[in-house]
């Protein structure tokens, strides 16, 4: 995959579109390519942004204008310069591949024509030596399951011709599993805390948790993916992803850890849609069992001018549902 297709492939997988092959493709392109992450970053900022946000009226002022900015972006960001193959370089190369396989084809048939006396000596193996100072012998993986290779560095050769290859190799898992049963919900746990490259896949990671977990589903979330959702909400800087952790932990029976990841968010969480989503969870469990700290929470909310109208507007139609 080239860094210019992956506008397109990351597009589609946010839309659900993007087959697995497509996914893997684009995940192992933005492992070892940075300018590609920060773009799939910002891709998935406006996607999530395009998503939380109402519909408003397009008058034909903010059309002009729209217009004109994104022309004069457009001509700012032209800074890669498209080179296109030369014309006769394919054909070239077909005839190449062509002409070697018509020859390696003919000393093949030679070979297996020709008897042998002898056994056919050993192919040499490349020794796997050490390649800078401090560097230890290391033995190459295993090639025949075709791994993919990410950050691959390179370095020249040293006073004694030795070189050096350097890089990650991803080996792929299968674990099928009840999401009752704890590795499951450890793996799942894990990826929602620290295993996703974008937001996008954190998302996907919150949402399998959704699915499997909670009132609706049947199982109980474990302590480890309540810790990783509650810290997603207090600490993920993309406000889609705190959104959908509120959403995920607000399916959740109510606890202690919960409460306060929620009266936090309602605090100071700068999405709006994340406090709206605290309001209610909060104000839900009050009614079964009324809370001070969450009463109080919900009192200065519906009278703070600072605040925005949607949330005061909810924290007020909470607080009139609580006996206290």
């Amino acid at each position: 995959m080239d860094c210019r297709d992956v506008t397109l492939h990351g597009i589609e997988r946010l839309a659900g579109e993007a087959d697995e092959a497509s996914r893997r493709e684009l995940a192992a392109h933005l492992a070892g390519c940075e300018d590609c992450r920060r773009e799939m970053a910002r891709l998935e900022d406006v996607w999530t942004t395009l998503g939380l946000d109402p519909d408003a009226e397009v008058t034909p002022e903010f059309r002009r204008r729209t217009l004109g900015l994104l022309e004069d972006e457009m001509m700012r960001g032209r800074v890669r310069a498209f080179r296109p193959r030369p014309a006769f370089a394919r054909p070239m190369l077909q005839a190449a591949a062509l002409f070697l396989a018509g020859g390696l084809g003919w000393v093949a048939a030679r070979t297996a024509a020709r008897p042998s006396s002898t056994p056919p000596a050993p192919s040499p193996v490349a020794a796997v030596t050490p390649t800078t100072a401090g560097v230890a012998p290391a033995a190459v993986p295993d090639l025949s399951g075709n791994p993919r290779f990410s950050n691959v560095s390179y370095h020249s050769a040293d006073k004694d011709g030795r070189v050096a290859i350097g890089f990650d190799v991803t080996t792929r898992h299968d674990v099928a599993g009840k999401p009752g049963d704890p590795e499951v919900a450890k793996l799942l746990a894990y990826l929602v805390a620290h295993n996703s490259e974008t937001a996008g896949e954190k998302s996907r990671a919150i949402e399998l948790v959704s699915e499997h977990y909670g009132a609706s589903a049947g199982a109980p979330a474990s302590p480890e993916i309540v810790a990783a959702l509650t810290t997603t909400l207090h600490k993920d800087g993309n406000p889609g992803v705190r959104k959908k952790a509120a959403d995920a932990l607000a399916t959740f029976a109510m606890t202690p850890e919960i409460r306060t990841a929620f009266l936090e968010a309602l605090k100071s969480d700068s999405n709006p849609a994340v406090p709206l989503v605290a309001v209610d969870a909060l104000a839900a469990a009050a009614k079964q069992s009324p809370d001070a700290s969450t009463i109080q929470s919900l009192r200065e909310k519906a009278v703070d001018p600072q605040e925005n109208g949607f949330v005061r507007a909810k924290a007020a139609s909470a607080l009139k549902g609580i006996s206290f």
